[in-house]
């Protein structure tokens, strides 16, 4: 059987870019576009598609033979067998089983009395000579329904067409039989309607051997009558009778091309005409789109490439056994730890900058300046509390005895106490900061990750260093608490002092409280949850924090205050969070159960991450606002000894007041130093020593430690990347060669200029003498602008009605047809003129198609174009004669 040789020649250059793509593990979006044939019943859909495919595989005869949509999928492959996707797993290799399974399935589903259906039948015919394509049979239009067909059968199969052709990837073949009326077209018009610019839309002319003696196509196929943007091509099908004598398709277009170059009307132009000429413009067209497609293709090669030059470049000349390259690599990795921790610590620049939370430097900055403070003043001891261990360590130290005086031994005993808690938050700072660090080094080794033992190693001895410094660092933090509590430096220019202290009792006697000024501790947005649900439920608020009170505003303009909320007697509450909820929640409270905001118990007040509400809490606390106590009194002694310190002597209440404000004047003393000094130490026994460690003292570690040719192997995972990278670099390098190659391989064809196709809309109209006249019509006179398929505007001529047609040479195209010997004598009665002095083709052919007619008819022609022909020229003579006078 034959095939389709334009196909076949695109297969190895399709194959090359899949190949290519292939190996880069690219999936290369070529999606050649369908093909799909419209027209009216037994208009040689089926033999079209049949046609350009190569094989005879589909079912034929007359009337509805397509009842149910095709769609084929040719895919390329080594062996030629096709397959159903109803009957999966089976593999047809003879063709005459396809198409008997073809027919049987369709009576499966519509029945065997003309019925149809929109469920397609998927056949796939996998074939060396063929293209990935998919190709559509649809069936016939039909306007009258027969046998089981529906009432709205036109509907349905053009709902059924439309599915189809609308997508832009499909090419139209509109399918006309050439001895029915063009202009009442079905497939035009379908076809103008989703393809308005007639871009993807070819006209095919069929059964062109079929038409009335006398009668030619020849104004439809030269796209004279009823343009369209890509033309017309015509062919001849095999008749029912060829096909049931089983002539083959090689034969059929045998005698196409000897119908063609033997028809006095279609040998001028039997190179544009044909099955061979119509599989050539829908090759080309898969040519355009393949051309079309690699622009796309090479900038994501590029930019592929682009991409993998700079990681490629250190592969390049890469040698796994050259030790000497192992060693540069390791001294370049070390540099570059040493580059990356210094800035991570210090901050000053990374191209690596976490944009999600902080790390490194600042999270260890935030842990010196906010939690640590926060876990100092979290720590701080509940007033009646105090106050009565002052009251009990007056009243112990005093004895049997009536103290009149206030005792030393009590303020020292209670700061004593109170140092000695400063102890753990101290300690719990260093195990934050050298977990940071620990989250730095990995980080920073992450750089090594091609070499794993190198960075398990480097990773090692820096934490054990860190470690090491760790366990200092404690010791001397704890050195610091130590020589505190050895000393109470009772002169210290910001204690206050005995005398002091008693003003300040005396004062705060007769004020009620401490003035403590109202400078602003913290400004921020926190939403507030516990609104009435009228005022829109929970919402955020610009919140100023000041030492007295905390007001919040609209937004951060601070303009529109909405409310001010004094914060003495209040503490804080947590607050678990609400469902579905991921915000962090706390509470504003008073301890004696009245009302702290309008009708509230508490202001539920919420912050979006864990850090910030430990910000506002340590804000909290520095204005006084301490958290609520985890459990209630320590002893159960506090109730019955609360009568005892709340029904103090005057003189025990004064002293009690005095050594509350020495131990709070002192305790600020300590905590100032203790917060300065405690990430001061840090800083220079662990942070500071960890970064000099790494720049002089870890290569070192790391010679000594083991054998470098092992600590330097490559990961298989590394390695696999590396060679996964160098296939894909040439494999892109090799790709975009490729589709240079295809470029200067393949040529793309210009898409035709548009023509005036209003036709399609005028036929539309109510007016049937519009419409042109059917081409197997009787030939009748009409006007100039209502020509037929089977009418030449050209004049006849008669002298060379009896002269054979030119000889033709034996390619169309390839030479000019040999000049007459002399020029034919003038018609009987027709001036000379008219007559061309160098006769061509056309004329030759009309003359020889005059030839043909009847004697009579021949005759009126002669009397009607001489009678036009005197009359214009006895106009022509009396204009002349009057310009003359």
């Amino acid at each position: 059987m034959a095939g389709n040789l334009g196909m076949e020649q695109l297969i190895p250059i399709v194959n090359k870019l899949q190949d290519a793509f292939t190996q880069l593990g690219v999936h290369m979006q070529l999606d050649l576009p369908q093909i799909a044939v419209v027209g009216g019943q037994s208009a040689g859909k089926s033999s079209v598609l049949e046609n350009f495919v190569g094989r005879d595989f589909l079912p034929r005869g007359s009337g509805i033979v397509t009842r149910r949509p095709l769609i084929l999928q040719l895919i390329h492959g080594n062996a030629e067998y096709a397959e159903f996707l109803h009957c999966k797993g089976k593999k047809f290799t003879d063709f005459n089983e396809v198409r008997a399974e073809i027919e049987s399935e369709t009576d499966r589903i519509t029945g065997s009395n003309k019925g149809i259906s929109p469920v397609p039948i998927n056949l796939r015919v996998y074939s060396p000579n063929v293209l990935n394509l998919t190709l559509i049979d649809l069936p016939g239009l039909t306007k009258v329904p027969i046998g089981d067909q529906p009432p709205d059968i036109e509907q349905q199969i053009k709902a059924m067409i439309f599915q189809f052709i609308r997508r832009e990837s499909c090419l139209i073949l509109a399918v006309t039989p050439a001895n029915t009326d063009l202009a009442n077209s079905d497939a035009l018009k379908l076809a103008k309607e989703v393809d308005p610019q007639g871009l993807r839309t070819i006209g095919v002319i069929t059964k062109l051997d079929l038409m009335d003696e006398g009668t030619d196509a020849r104004d439809v196929l030269e796209n004279k009558l009823l343009p369209l943007r890509r033309g017309y091509i015509g062919v001849v099908n095999r008749s029912q009778k060829d096909i049931d004598g089983r002539k083959d398709i090689s034969a059929a277009l045998a005698a196409e091309r000897k119908f063609f170059l033997s028809h006095p009307s279609y040998r001028h132009i039997a190179d544009r005409l044909g099955t061979p000429y119509l599989q050539r413009v829908l090759n080309q067209q898969l040519t355009n789109h393949i051309r079309d497609t690699l622009p796309g293709l090479r900038d994501k090669l590029q930019k592929q490439l682009l991409a993998l030059e700079k990681d490629v470049e250190q592969y390049k000349h890469f040698r796994p056994d050259d030790p000497s390259i192992k060693t540069k690599a390791m001294l370049q990795m070390i540099q570059q730890l040493q580059t990356d921790f210094e800035r991570t610590i210090e901050g000053s620049g990374s191209a690596q900058i976490n944009t999600n939370e902080l790390s490194g430097g600042a999270k260890i900055n935030r842990l010196f300046h906010e939690r640590f403070p926060f876990e100092i003043v979290k720590m701080e001891f509940d007033e009646k509390e105090l106050r009565r261990e002052i009251a009990f360590a007056i009243r112990n130290i005093h004895g049997i005895r009536v103290g009149l005086f206030t005792p030393d031994m009590a303020f020292e005993a209670i700061v004593k106490k109170q140092i000695a808690r400063l102890k753990e938050p101290s300690l719990k700072c260093v195990d934050l900061v050298v977990q940071e660090l620990s989250n730095v080094v990995r980080v920073c080794t992450e750089r090594m990750s091609r070499y794993p033992r190198l960075r398990e190693e480097t990773e090692r001895i820096i934490m054990a260093h860190v470690r090491s410094r760790e366990q200092q660092c404690k010791e001397q933090l704890v050195l610091l608490i130590e020589c505190e509590l050895a000393y109470m430096n009772t002169n210290h220019e910001d204690f206050i002092g005995f005398a002091n202290a008693q003003n300040q009792s005396e004062n705060a006697a007769k004020s009620g409280h401490r003035a403590l000024g109202n400078q602003v501790i913290r400004k921020g947005y926190m939403c507030i949850h516990n609104l009435g649900i009228m005022k829109g439920g929970s919402r955020d608020y610009w919140f100023v924090l000041t030492s007295e009170s905390i007001s919040w505003f609209k937004d951060e303009e601070e303009r529109e205050k909405k409310y001010m909320l004094p914060l003495d007697g209040l503490k804080l509450r947590d607050l678990e969070q609400g469902f579905m909820s991921r915000r962090h929640m706390f509470a504003l409270f008073n301890p004696e159960g009245r009302n702290v905001y309008k009708d509230y118990k508490q202001l539920e007040l919420s912050c979006e991450n864990q850090d910030d509400v430990d910000s506002w809490k340590a804000s909290f606390l520095r204005a006084g606002v301490y958290p609520e106590k985890t459990s209630e009194a320590a002893n159960g002694d506090e109730n019955s000894d609360t009568s005892g310190t709340s029904s103090m002597d005057p003189q025990l209440e004064r002293q009690v007041e005095t050594i509350r404000n020495l131990v709070d004047s002192y305790m600020r003393i300590v905590t100032k130093t203790t917060r300065d000094l405690v990430p001061k130490t840090i800083m220079m026994m662990i942070i500071n020593n960890a970064k000099d460690f790494i720049n002089g003292e870890l290569l070192a570690h790391l010679y000594a430690s083991g054998d470098q040719s092992q600590m330097m192997e490559e990961s298989p995972e590394e390695a696999l990347k590396r060679e996964e990278m160098l296939r894909m670099y040439h494999a892109c390098k090799e790709a975009l060669r490729i589709i240079g190659d295809v470029s200067m391989a393949t040529v793309s064809t210009p898409v035709p200029p548009p023509v005036k196709n209003d036709w399609l809309e005028s036929r539309l109209d109510s007016n049937p003498r519009l419409s042109p006249p059917s081409p197997g019509g009787p030939r009748r006179a009409a006007p100039a602008q209502q020509g037929s398929l089977g009418q030449r505007g050209a004049p006849p001529l008669p002298a060379g009605a009896g002269r054979p047609a030119p000889p033709l040479p034996s390619r169309p195209g390839g030479a000019a047809p040999p000049p007459p010997a002399a020029r034919p004598a003038p018609a009987q009665g027709l001036p000379a003129p008219l007559i061309p002095t160098r006769p061509g083709p056309a004329a030759s052919a009309a003359a020889g198609a005059l030839g043909q007619l009847p004697p009579h008819v021949r005759q009126q022609l002669h009397q009607a174009v001489g009678q036009a022909v005197t009359n214009a020229a006895v106009n022509e003579l009396s204009s002349a004669f009057a310009r003359f006078k």
